[in-house]
């Protein structure tokens, strides 16, 4: 049977499918999503993959940020790898989980060790907490930083900020000098780029204003609304703390909304905004709300997810690497058909 009459013989099977379907699919004009122009007249359907781009100075194909995982568990080192080698294959740039058990040691360097995976070209950051550099900065040996970023072949650090995990988890840290004054005195004192990223309720407006004079290489949303790092810690704690605390898993900032923010401090700066570009991070579910933050960004911008890629990457790389594949497709089609709404 030829190919043609095989798909003759399909149709009206696929148009009894579209008859039985059409009642469950009609969608009313109130679900409609209003970020987006839909442009169907004026490109056909992807048929090469997205072109090379620079970011934080080295080479991206599509702007998704894996962002921080894990370290010094047990499955950290097949997590970490695979990602690494999805990251490579794919174009996207990657930062490392917290990094502070290689300040302790060297035991778990092999689960940071992925510049290999990930390759030569593609950003890969370090990352830390505000508090132990705080405890470097007091001691006078920030040069470990340095060390170790040579050691992990990483092109930067990030810092993450995460005053509210660090106040309800039960082991936290406590550090009682602004962040802002931290990472200013670390900026004076370091010449590698610096991301400052918050950990699962995002920034205000005062403190992205503050952070936008500084000349970073990225600032990264951690937006509130994907992993709750507050409410972890919660879910660790006495029954009394949690029942106390619990209301303030729900403080915070979307990436939506700090995106706004950013677009209307960008502009009121000027000159004087000096941060390079932005990770927008915390809660992106999908590829089309991914699109929506890099197209709507006033800086080079990326988004980031750690959630969906951490749930493949523990699988398999062939796992993780489908979903990239299925990330990049529909990525592809928004460039091609979809503009976001300036208004």
């Amino acid at each position: 049977m030829s190919e043609q009459s095989s798909e003759k013989q399909g149709t009206p099977d696929r148009k009894r499918d579209h008859i039985d379907m059409a009642f469950a699919s009609s969608i009313g004009s109130d679900q409609l999503d209003h970020r987006f122009y839909y442009e169907p007249m004026l490109a056909g359907h992807p048929k090469e993959k997205a072109s090379n781009f620079e970011f934080l100075g080295k080479e991206m194909r599509y702007p998704i940020w894996v962002s921080s995982m894990t370290g010094g568990t047990k499955w950290a080192r097949t997590i970490n790898h695979n990602l690494a080698r999805m990251c490579g294959k794919h174009g996207f740039g990657m930062g490392l989980g917290s990094c502070r058990p290689l300040l302790e040691g060297k035991q778990h360097f092999k689960d940071f060790d992925v510049r290999e995976f990930i390759g030569p070209s593609a950003p890969l950051f370090a990352n830390i907490g505000i508090a132990q550099l705080q405890e470097m900065q007091a001691s006078g040996t920030t040069d470990r930083l340095r060390v170790l970023m040579e050691q992990l072949r990483a092109d930067g650090w990030i810092i993450h900020v995460n005053p509210m995990q660090e106040w309800l988890q039960p082991e936290g840290d406590r550090y009682y000098i602004s962040p802002v004054e931290t990472i200013s005195r670390l900026l004076e004192d370091v010449e590698f780029p610096v991301i400052v990223k918050e950990v699962g309720h995002g920034f205000g407006p005062e403190s992205l204003r503050a952070l936008l004079q500084l000349p970073l290489a990225a600032l990264d949303f951690g937006a509130n609304g994907g992993t709750n790092f507050s409410k972890l810690e919660m879910m660790r704690s006495d029954k009394e703390k949690a029942k106390l605390y619990e209301s303030l898993a729900f403080v915070g900032h979307s990436a939506e909304e700090m995106m706004a923010m950013s677009q209307s401090i960008v502009e009121e700066l000027g000159s004087k905004c000096l941060c390079q570009s932005i990770i927008a991070s915390g809660g992106v579910k999908s590829f089309l709300q991914g699109y929506y933050l890099v197209e709507s960004s006033p800086l080079p911008a990326v988004y980031g997810q750690a959630a969906a890629f951490l749930k493949y990457a523990r699988e398999s790389f062939d796992a993780v690497d489908a979903y990239a594949q299925r990330q990049t497709e529909a990525y592809d089609l928004c460039r091609q058909l979809l503009t976001v709404r300036t208004s």
